[in-house]
């Protein structure tokens, strides 16, 4: 049974599913004799005719027949079938000529309607297979054949299942082994292909260089941010250092002042004060003679007597007490009266002359 049935799959495949001569049933020589005790295999299904009629079908195990009445008519195999489905060509939707194999997978659920509804079921099945695929491609373009080769099958096994549920047999999957396409066909696709990868990569380029000149940009935001917040604190820093130092340097000078005031209290205070000023009013003059050009002298210079005099004057002036004539300023002043400075001279009017 298994030989013949294999010749007749070799057959129908030499004649790329257009055969004109029928392929020997599978039934023809593999029949059992009725020996009045029989041997049902097991996934196998023998269907008995009694005279001509259907009869019964035997089940797996031991079974009896009457001889001459009883006959075995069909024997099924109720295992999964596989089919080679061969190749054969399609327009698709957009007119492109394909040459397409597949594999049908199928099983026999009702013996009696696949011994009595179809002539020679897997031949059946293997021409709708391949007319269900040359109507399921013509509604598809060439792109969507390569992916929706799932959607494909599915189409293609629930076609089959609709048709051949009158005869008995139930298909379970139905593969697209390979899908040729014409040479220019695949050219132009190729071609497609690689115009598609260089698209991807100019746009990846370019969004890698998007993304680097944001990256660059963030940078130099948050560069300029830290340094405007550096310079801040920096300034803030370094006023307040210099508002330190003032308030250093206040107190300080009122220490200092604080000191010289308890110091002029003391006996002789003055005195040294007047002397402290003398030398400072000398030491004024002495350095702009030194620095600059032009020279800011009192009216005598020769007379040292009269310049003491003048700084004790404005040192009295300032402090609104009077020049001490004791101490150190005592002795400096001659006991002459003293000269005015040349800031107290005071030029006479002229007399206008007799005409």
């Amino acid at each position: 049974m298994l030989a013949l049935r294999v010749a007749g799959r070799a057959a129908r495949a030499a004649g790329g599913g257009l055969l004109r001569e029928r392929a020997p049933q599978r039934w023809a020589s593999s029949l059992p004799l009725n020996t009045v005790v029989l041997f049902v295999p097991q996934q196998e299904a023998w269907v008995v005719e009694r005279m001509g009629r259907f009869h019964r079908i035997l089940e797996p195990g031991l079974n009896f027949l009457i001889p001459v009445l009883d006959r075995i008519r069909y024997v099924q195999s109720l295992k999964e079938i596989v089919i080679n489905v061969p190749e054969q060509s399609a327009v698709s939707h957009d007119n492109v000529t394909l040459q397409i194999d597949g594999v049908l997978y199928l099983r026999i659920m009702d013996p009696y309607k696949a011994s009595y509804g179809v002539e020679d079921p897997e031949y059946a099945v293997t021409q709708l297979a391949q007319t269900t695929m040359r109507s399921e491609l013509g509604k598809l373009s060439l792109d969507k054949v390569f992916r929706e080769r799932e959607s494909l099958n599915a189409s293609i096994v629930d076609a089959i299942n609709q048709a051949s549920d009158y005869w008995g047999i139930r298909c379970l999957r139905y593969e697209i082994k390979d899908i040729h396409v014409p040479p220019r066909v695949k050219e132009s696709m190729q071609m497609q292909v690689e115009a598609e990868r260089r698209k991807r990569a100019t746009v990846l380029e370019s969004e890698g260089t998007r993304e680097s000149a944001i990256n660059v940009a963030e940078g130099q935001k948050q560069a300029q941010i830290l340094a405007s917040e550096g310079e801040k604190a920096e300034r803030i820093n370094k006023a307040a250092g210099e508002a330190n130092a003032l308030l250093v340097k206040a107190k300080a000078k009122a220490e200092a002042i604080q000191l010289l005031a308890a110091a002029l209290a003391r006996q002789n205070g003055n005195a040294a004060a007047s002397l402290s000023v003398a030398e400072q009013y000398v030491s004024a003059f002495s350095k702009l003679a030194k620095e600059g050009n032009t020279l800011l002298l009192p009216s005598s210079t020769g007379d040292v007597t009269s310049m003491v005099t003048q700084a004790l004057s404005i040192y009295a002036t300032l402090s609104k007490a009077p020049v001490a004539k004791d101490g150190v300023a005592a002795a400096l002043l001659p006991p002459q009266a003293e000269q005015p400075s040349s800031t107290e001279q005071h030029l006479e009017p002229e007399q206008p002359r007799p005409s």
